[in-house]
């Protein structure tokens, strides 16, 4: 019988005590009893406890299980340990904000991608075949994600400038029949398998491209502003209207796939009503000389992101503007420009907004956004390259946020180019329209005459 008890009181002892805890027969036969596990023993048992010996045994092991019963009580979240094995939870999936793991799946024929219309794609518009104009800023950009698209196929570029088009022509492989000048722009207006064209010129020539490129039946998606002026932005989209083709203007920030989230998340009432929205966009690096003269002003070249991007949360358009502005740079004042701006909008739903706006930001391309409500707010901040930081002596540091547009908007660019193509495809509508278009542009000449009037304009649409 003691053999046995010492063999059962190894087992039982096995799985609580550390290694160099050695039980003798009389602390396995005292863990047995602990346990209940001897019943009808216990009287002979207290017996044997009687020796001297025993009992200096029995004392070590009660002080070896207070340390162990000590140990078990220190860890405080064994009572969590989940019952249920993860593999018997069920399928484990992406969050919806998840935008890149969507790609993955959609690309490797796991989903498909959702679209307005399901209708099947015509077999000459499987590939979408564009021209772009002009190589600037955004031109670049442009081509890079033309040239990395599946969907897309570049016929032409058209460039004054003949040592960027052969640098870029070698850059990306393309055919001397690909490079045009702009004397030689008819090419493109004249090929029937030019499905679109992409427009990244100066200003003042997006009204006669826009026109030329809707009257020989092209799509047309054009950097803001389409036009100069009101009229003549006006007068692109009606003769869009009458020939039956897109004329899409790049308000690329409503294709930012934070600001496209937020704005679900603002339209099924995470917030409840909104009460304010707030933006900052301050520039970086600061815009060259050359390029604020064509600029437009910063009212019609920058604000009109902003503007354009509350009204698109909102879903409505502002009855009451208020603008004030100043002009800290000498270079910008002789062009009788501004570098800072703030104003407010006031709509019909009560809501209000509020924006400020920089020519240069040292620390970089700052871009936020903000909704306020009764029930909560939502916002989408500043982006940095990736997510590291460096701890030393002298604190902890992170990469800067972006440095530019190109980068910050990376993204939105894709996905612009995505809904142009869907737009051809006859898979989606226009998501930026003429109406949209005019009334950013009326609400930004209104912002315009508060800065010079010091009052709030109320806008005429």
């Amino acid at each position: 019988m003691a053999q046995a008890i010492v063999y059962s009181g190894a087992i039982i002892t096995g799985s609580w005590c550390p290694p160099e805890i050695i039980l003798d027969f009389t602390c396995a036969a005292q863990l047995l009893l602990e346990f209940g596990l001897l019943g009808g023993l216990r009287d002979s048992m207290w017996a044997v406890l009687g020796h001297s010996e025993v009992r200096r045994s029995y004392a070590r092991l009660c002080h070896s299980f207070a340390v162990i019963f000590k140990g078990l009580a220190a860890m405080a979240t064994v009572k969590f340990a989940e019952t249920t094995s993860p593999y018997n939870c069920g399928k484990q999936v992406a969050h919806v904000t998840d935008y890149k793991h969507q790609g993955y799946l959609i690309g490797a024929g796991l989903t498909t991608a959702v679209k307005k219309y399901n209708n099947p794609v015509q077999e000459d518009l499987k590939v979408v075949n564009v021209a772009l104009f002009a190589l600037g800023r955004a031109g670049s950009i442009h081509l890079n994600n033309i040239m990395s698209s599946q969907r897309t196929n570049l016929k032409y570029i058209v460039e004054p400038d003949t040592k960027k088009l052969q640098k870029v022509g070698d850059e990306w492989r393309l055919s001397k029949d690909q490079l045009l000048s702009p004397e030689q722009d008819e090419i493109v207006f004249k090929d029937p398998s030019v499905h679109g064209i992409i427009i990244a010129t100066p200003t003042f020539m997006h009204k006669g491209l826009v026109m030329r490129g809707l009257k020989a039946g092209k799509a047309v998606f054009c950097e803001k502003p389409v036009a100069e002026n009101f009229e003549d932005t006006k007068l692109c989209y009606q003769l869009a209207e009458q020939v039956g083709r897109p004329l899409l203007c790049a308000f690329n920030r409503r294709f930012d796939p934070s600001f496209c989230h937020l704005r679900e998340e603002v339209h099924k009432g995470t917030v409840g009503q909104v009460h304010m929205v707030k933006t900052v966009a301050r520039d970086s690096p600061l815009p060259s000389i050359d390029y604020l003269k064509i600029s437009g002003g910063i009212f019609h070249d920058c604000a009109v992101h902003d503007i354009d991007l509350t009204c698109w949360v909102l879903g409505e358009y502002p009855t009451h503007v208020f603008a004030s502005a100043t002009t800290f740079l000498p270079e910008v004042a002789a062009l009788n420009d501004h570098d800072t701006v703030a104003f407010t909008m006031k709509f019909p739903s009560g809501a209000l907004s509020m924006t400020d706006i920089s020519r240069n930001a040292a620390y970089g391309y700052d871009q936020r956004l903000e909704v306020f409500g009764p029930k909560g707010m939502v916002s989408a901040g500043n982006e940095r390259p990736f997510p590291m930081t460096t701890s030393t002596a002298q604190g902890e540091t992170r990469p800067p946020v972006y440095h530019s547009f190109p980068s910050r908007y990376h993204q939105g660019y894709i996905r612009e180019l995505d809904h142009f193509c869907d737009v051809i495809q006859g898979l989606d509508d226009l998501s930026v329209n003429g109406d949209n278009t005019l009334r950013v542009s009326t609400i930004a000449s209104t912002l315009e005459k508060s800065v010079v009037s010091g009052k709030m304009e109320r806008v005429v649409y």
